[in-house]
């Protein structure tokens, strides 16, 4: 027997026309591909080939979909620089009716990419909005990992500069010495990944159970699984190409052992002044900035930071 919540595509899509009649435009988030074409849906073709309107990111990369699936709905740019001016113009014409799909250049929209604003004044303006589910590279990354598939937190990507990606991974790491315990997932630029890596070290310890997933649902898909040291070290001397998603295992809470604040400091220190780099070990451990500046002045007195002293 099939499971009762599986439908027909003719009875779905007979259903889905009477429940969105009757009640003006719809607004339709469609998922697309992370990778692999086959992997968009018939319904979101559908959604795409029967709306007025294909929002989307990069019209140049919505037309391959469109050629290989025929679809010949006008397509406009939806992005982080005109989204704000493009609002109302939009919720007027979906009062007036007109049905709008929204799409991203790749996977779920509003997931690190545009439209959460046009989603939330169309249903501050009574507006039905609906999704078309697919391809997301968070949770094929997360399925694929290895690591603990629930709780998890998507954290999108980290700051780009080094200082505030870093404060941003102690905020995180306070937050589960405060009692959160959920893989972690983030998404990153391959330029970036060997710095954002070394930042995990610093922050969050070298012996986390990490993973980082390349290339998902293409042909040279890689799902590369170790420590945040030993993907960090890989890293730095292999420089990666394509999508990357980065994922660690949820923190286990064990006293901290002085070899570990020692290294948490070195590797701080490395790249911050003593100030800094104690400020954010002593948040992301949860431990006094007083004993923790204490232990760096004893590690540059004991020569393993020679250096640092000159920074700060």
């Amino acid at each position: 027997m099939r499971p009762r919540h599986v439908r027909d595509d003719d009875s779905a899509m007979t259903e889905d026309e009477t429940e969105l009649s009757g009640h003006g435009g719809v607004l339709t988030l469609v998922a697309t591909p992370i990778g692999n074409l086959g992997d968009l849906s018939a319904r979101a073709v559908n959604a795409m080939r029967t709306a007025d309107l294909v929002l989307c990111e990069d019209t140049r990369v919505t037309a391959r979909l469109f050629t290989e699936h025929n679809i010949s709905t006008r397509a406009e740019p939806l992005h982080e620089h005109n989204e704000r001016q493009r609002v109302p113009g939009l919720i007027e014409r979906l009062l007036s009716g007109q049905n709008i799909a929204l799409v991203s250049d790749a996977g779920m929209p509003l997931l690190s990419d545009p439209g959460y604003r046009l989603v939330r004044a169309a249903i501050e303006a009574d507006v039905k909005v609906t999704a078309v589910p697919g391809p997301n590279a968070a949770l094929t990354g997360l399925v694929l990992s290895g690591l603990p598939p629930h709780p998890y937190l998507f954290v999108g990507f980290p700051p780009p500069r080094e200082a505030a990606r870093r404060e941003s991974f102690a905020q995180l790491h306070a937050a589960e010495r405060a009692g959160l315990k959920a893989t972690l997932i983030w998404h990153e630029a391959p330029h970036r990944l060997a710095l954002m890596l070394a930042d995990l070290v610093a922050v969050f310890g070298p012996d986390r159970p990490a993973v980082v997933a390349r290339e998902l649902t293409k042909r040279f898909e890689e799902v590369k699984r170790g420590t945040t040291s030993s993907l960090a070290d890989f890293y730095a001397e292999t420089p990666p190409r394509g999508e990357i998603t980065v994922l660690i295992g949820p923190f286990e809470d064990m006293p901290m052992e002085g070899a570990d604040l020692d290294a948490q400091l070195e590797a701080a220190m490395e790249s911050q002044s003593v100030k800094d780099a104690v400020a954010l070990v002593a948040k992301a451990q949860g431990l006094p900035r007083k004993s923790v500046y204490a232990r760096a002045l004893e590690l540059i007195a004991k020569g393993k930071k020679g250096s640092g002293s000159e920074r700060e």
